[in-house]
């Protein structure tokens, strides 16, 4: 593994870009994600192939033994002519291998260097302890970070699974589930309120109604609504008014956020 460049070793991080890469790998992101590995790693050609043919379920080529440029090149025609989503398949298997044979570190500089790349180009994705995760505007990456750690600390493990689920259906290669997503958004809310006004049944436009103190004024009013939306869309879709991602993402942020908020106040004694 090369030693650290000049712009990590003092702290200098490429600004975030605008997303414009989710459902999709390009050519150049490809080459540049199979060269990271190589020259900022270290893996040699030889490993790369065989994890590439694991998640292809190709054989090898017998007929390529030199590393450069026989196997070399296999590795770039692998990567070149697969299935996009085989491309990000491709980044969490190599993490999990490093990992499983005892190199955490290079793993862990793995990770570090998808998530600088693919802020720096403006690709939707984020890897979190060796899995990619879809990732949003900074404002969508703190409110669900913020809740699956208040949600934790709260002792909530069922909310903080329903947000875990709903990234998991954004997330889905190679088409997000957004309804889903928007579904368990909605049900770590549910979940979350039930918990703070104490009831283990009812429905969350139910709490909303017997406690309109939940939420601070005008709040109080605005998530009846997030929630009477989410049911049209999420829980009693009608034909035609399939949700877009921008509109699940929303949901998914505001929910987040509405379960840190409420997740505070078992903190506080309610």
């Amino acid at each position: 593994m090369q030693e650290e460049r000049f712009s990590r070793r003092f702290g200098h991080r490429p600004e975030e870009a605008e997303i414009t890469i989710r459902e999709d790998a390009p050519e150049e992101v490809r080459g540049a994600i199979l060269k990271m590995a190589e020259s900022e790693l270290g893996i040699g050609p030889g490993h790369l192939r065989d994890e590439l043919c694991n998640v292809l379920r190709k054989l090898p080529d017998q007929s390529n033994w030199s590393a450069y440029p026989n196997i070399w090149g296999e590795c770039q025609d692998l990567i070149n002519n697969c299935p996009w989503y085989r491309v990000y398949d491709f980044v969490e298997a190599l993490y999990k291998s490093l990992k499983n044979s005892g190199k955490t570190q290079i793993a862990k500089k793995w990770q570090e260097l998808i998530n600088e790349y693919f802020l720096e180009v403006g690709i939707g994705w984020r890897m979190v302890k060796g899995l990619l995760e879809t990732r949003g505007d900074e404002a969508f990456a703190v409110s669900v970070d913020a809740a699956r750690k208040t949600l934790k600390s709260a002792g909530l493990p069922t909310s903080r699974l329903e947000i875990h689920e709903a990234l998991k259906d954004l997330s889905r290669r190679p088409k997000p589930d957004l309804t889903g997503a928007i579904q368990h958004a909605m049900a770590a809310l549910e979940c979350t309120a039930r918990e703070v006004a104490g009831n283990s049944s009812a429905t969350l436009g139910d709490i909303l109604k017997r406690n309109s103190d939940l939420f601070p004024k005008p709040l109080n009013e605005a998530v009846p609504k997030l929630w009477g939306y989410a049911s049209e869309t999420g829980r009693h879709l009608r034909e035609g008014r399939t949700p877009t991602r921008s509109e699940a993402e929303l949901i998914v942020g505001v929910a987040s956020s509405c379960c840190t908020y409420l997740a505070g106040k078992i903190g506080d004694g309610r």
